[in-house]
């Protein structure tokens, strides 16, 4: 059987058809999955996804095996589908507009503070929590990350103070005004107390979750936020994001949970290299 080369020198003339305009086209393209890939992750979202995936994969083996019935049923089902994502994928879609309105949508994180200072905000919180634990009372934080949360801070108390550990255990006293609802946490600053947030649709969720648990899902389906809860019944700390809520933390936990989203993208990446080179002077 002879050798075909042909396959090579195709791929040589295609190669040669593409211009530095094409490069930057693909590179821009490559960009724009990638941040929708980053938006999907860890929500339900993606599931959603894969099961189109699957259901485009399909549709295309059972039309190469010319199953017509079953590819006519896929295609059909994927035309309905399709004109069912904007509802499917409403939080997403949302999150993503809100990102090109506040002009963050190819910005790798919000600049909020250098090492130093995020250690400290993040030692008061953490201490704050555990006090919280210990004497069961109930407690919903909000730390705001990349998407800015004024629709939810304005359904609050505006306070816009420095945190502290004291600060905070008198905001969630039991019996004051600023106790029910959430602190809405933006760098070293509570904006806000006894915000209102959104509850989950998520009808699987244990029984054993109270109010403030899936008012803490809710808002982290529709954000990008990390949302530390206090149960009053039980002083379990757990955090939500993404949709998911994580349970029982312990201070070192919770510190490390919540660290990231204070510290400076430049300090998780490049923050020892730096530190080295000043040593070294």
């Amino acid at each position: 059987m002879p050798i075909d080369f042909s396959f090579p020198a195709k791929v040589r003339d295609l190669v040669s058809t593409i211009t530095p305009l094409d490069i930057f086209d693909i590179l821009i393209v490559a960009m724009i999955l990638y941040k929708c890939y980053q938006m999907l992750q860890d929500t339900r979202a993606i599931t959603l996804v894969k099961g189109l995936m699957v259901i485009i994969s399909l549709t295309v083996i059972c039309g190469w095996l010319n199953l017509h019935v079953i590819t006519w049923i896929l295609q059909k089902s994927s035309e309905w589908l399709f004109i069912a994502l904007p509802i499917l994928f409403q939080p997403e879609l949302r999150r993503a507009l809100e990102h090109l309105g506040q002009g963050q949508f190819f910005s790798h994180g919000a600049s909020l503070l250098d090492k130093k200072a995020a250690d400290l905000v993040v030692d008061e919180i953490v201490k704050t929590a555990k006090k919280l634990s210990q004497t069961k009372t109930g407690a919903l934080m909000v730390i705001e990350r990349e998407m800015k949360l004024n629709d939810i801070s304005i359904t609050g108390i505006h306070i816009d103070g420095i945190i502290s550990s004291e600060f905070l255990l008198n905001v969630f006293i039991v019996n004051t005004p600023l106790h029910d609802g959430a602190a809405i946490i933006r760098g070293n600053r509570l904006i806000s107390a006894a915000c209102v947030l959104p509850l989950t649709e998520n009808h699987g969720l244990s029984t054993e979750l109270g109010t403030r648990h899936r008012a803490a899902i809710g808002l982290s389906e529709q954000c990008d936020a990390l949302i530390i809860v206090v149960s009053e019944e039980t002083g379990t700390i757990s955090v939500a994001e993404g949709g998911h809520l994580t349970r029982r933390f312990d201070e070192k936990t919770l510190a490390a949970k919540i660290r990231p989203a204070f510290v400076q993208k430049e300090d998780l990446f490049f923050g020892r290299f730096l530190s080295r080179r000043r040593d070294d002077r």
